[in-house]
């Protein structure tokens, strides 16, 4: 019999379910659920692992599977010094992670008031807050038009929600509520694609409404959400206002939101 002393058990554990590699900078994982587990398709959890001191190495992330779904999803980008990625990146299914069963954030419907097109504006990992919402079925009932733009600086960066927005027309829970409401916008800014430039870029110019044949963002119709790098946020709270919407939250709705939370 080994004297040897017992790791002790993680806080709030969950079991990774799946672990799937996008890009050498880019992955995606499931987990298991716990029961008691509610959330707003759009909002974020603490997530993590044992760090070398034996304390809880957390960071913010938001679930990327909707508030339906009975695992849950998150999409990671990997940074090799990062405290918290540099060891996440390398999980396997079987593997424990750290969840704080306590969702909170922005990104979700009760901040919005109502109205007629939504936007989701996302670089890089952003988009994962938008991979619940895209799942979500009010987001269909609240909305006649749904517009998912993402930039990533290269295509294969692209892939995770290209292939998401691509299997929800035969989602049987919500395909046929999507219908021709979702449209998709993808940009890169290094490598050569179909559609190049910041989506900031395209809102200034105009050329995103040209491109979409859709009329100029206005506070009567339109509602947005954005999820991305700080210099993207402030950008694109500044552009939004120049349109006329004013930036809402759970305690007071209003006609976009902007989610503050990151990981390393």
């Amino acid at each position: 019999m080994s004297d040897a002393p017992k790791k002790p058990a993680l806080p709030n554990a969950q079991t990774v379910t799946e672990v799937k590699h996008w890009t050498d900078r880019l992955f995606s994982f499931r987990v298991t659920r716990p029961q008691s587990l509610r959330f707003r398709s759009g909002e974020f959890v603490m997530i993590g692992l044992m760090g070398d001191n034996d304390k809880p190495l957390l960071r913010a992330y938001s679930i990327a599977s909707p508030s339906w779904d009975e695992e849950l999803e998150f999409y990671s980008i990997k940074v090799q010094d990062g405290p918290l990625t540099s060891k996440l990146q390398h999980i396997k299914v079987g593997d424990e992670i750290i969840l704080r069963p306590k969702p909170v954030g922005t990104l979700v419907h009760d901040a919005l008031l109502p109205g007629k097109r939504l936007w989701f504006f996302a670089t890089g990992t952003g988009i994962a807050p938008f991979a619940s919402l895209m799942r979500e079925p009010e987001t269909y009932e609240n909305y006649d038009e749904v517009i998912m733009c993402h930039t990533c600086r290269d295509v294969a960066e692209l892939d995770y929600g290209r292939e998401l927005v691509e299997s929800l027309a035969d989602d049987p829970l919500i395909g046929e509520m999507v219908g021709g409401k979702l449209r998709y916008f993808p940009t890169t800014t290094r490598e050569e694609s179909p559609v190049m430039g910041r989506i900031t870029t395209k809102l200034e110019d105009g050329s995103l409404f040209e491109a979409l044949n859709v009329p100029p963002i206005c506070a009567e119709n339109d509602r947005a959400m954005v999820c991305g790098s700080i210099g993207l946020n402030m950008d694109l709270k500044r552009i939004l206002e120049g349109f006329g919407l004013e930036e809402g939250a759970n305690s007071k709705p209003a006609e976009y939101v902007v989610e503050k939370a990151f990981v390393d």
